[in-house]
């Protein structure tokens, strides 16, 4: 079990994740799975000029779909939403000392309104990274000199833990439909222009996607070798190895 400030820690870092990639997940529900080549996170540098981009078209929300084309990341998108809406009321249950009219409440859900939960997947991460942080649990003063008490209390170590395993287990199935989690995968039918080896795509959700071919030093490609002999397209050689592999198939002719 981590300790106090490790699970702060990361389960902090693990939300400002899920809220950098949650837009990306909603477009995903919306178009077919992803190949595994190229990597997702070439899409700007790979869209044609004029197209609109991403950033502007990213929902915040997610819909309904009648019917989606991608039912596993929907199926993710439900899960997370379903995490952190049931984490945020067991945590504000808990510690929360928020006047009703605080906009820094969390509200709960009732028959006839969804309370905070109408602001979104979005807004739970945020609030609960605060609880995680121990925002808003100091008095504060005021003009007249008065304190008032804290918004909320700090989290006791047993939903620290809580908050800090909930908010792992979201990022990881967020990464892992999205394919940013850690893993290596060979490019399909993709082999390498240069001289014919398996190209693998490695990925990782701290760093840049990048590629290496089996052949290793003999491989004549015009880039550098890994510290196991491959060449390896870095992330700034990604599309360069886009525009060969694109090629490929005409100088083959």
């Amino acid at each position: 079990m981590p300790t106090p400030a490790t699970a702060r820690y990361q389960g902090a870092a693990a939300l400002r994740t899920v809220r950098e990639l949650w837009g990306e997940l909603l477009l995903a529900i919306e178009a077919p799975p992803a190949d595994v080549w190229p990597p997702r996170q070439l899409a700007h540098h790979l869209r044609p000029a004029g197209d609109e981009p991403l950033v502007e078209r990213a929902p915040l929300v997610l819909r309904e779909h009648p019917a989606p084309l991608n039912l596993d990341a929907l199926d993710v998108g439900l899960y997370a939403e379903r995490a952190l809406f049931d984490l945020a009321d067991t945590l504000a249950a808990a510690v929360q000392r928020a006047r009703l009219d605080d906009p820094r409440r969390w509200t709960f859900r009732s028959l006839s309104d969804p309370g905070s939960r109408a602001h979104g997947l979005h807004w739970a991460a945020v609030w609960v990274e605060g609880r995680l942080l121990d925002e808003d649990t100091e008095p504060e003063q005021q003009l007249d000199g008065t304190l008032t008490a804290a918004r909320f209390l700090s989290l006791p170590d047993y939903l620290l833990h809580e908050a800090h395993r909930v908010a792992l287990a979201v990022e990881g199935r967020l990464l892992r439909a999205l394919g940013l989690d850690a893993r290596r995968v060979p490019v399909p039918e993709r082999p390498c222009p240069w001289c014919t080896g398996e190209l693998t795509l490695h990925t990782s959700p701290n760093e840049a996607p990048r590629v290496t071919c089996s052949t290793g030093p003999s491989c004549t490609a015009p880039v550098p070798r890994d510290e196991h002999g491959r060449r390896v397209w870095e992330w700034h050689a990604l599309p360069a190895l886009v525009v060969a592999l694109d090629a490929a198939p005409v100088r083959a002719a």
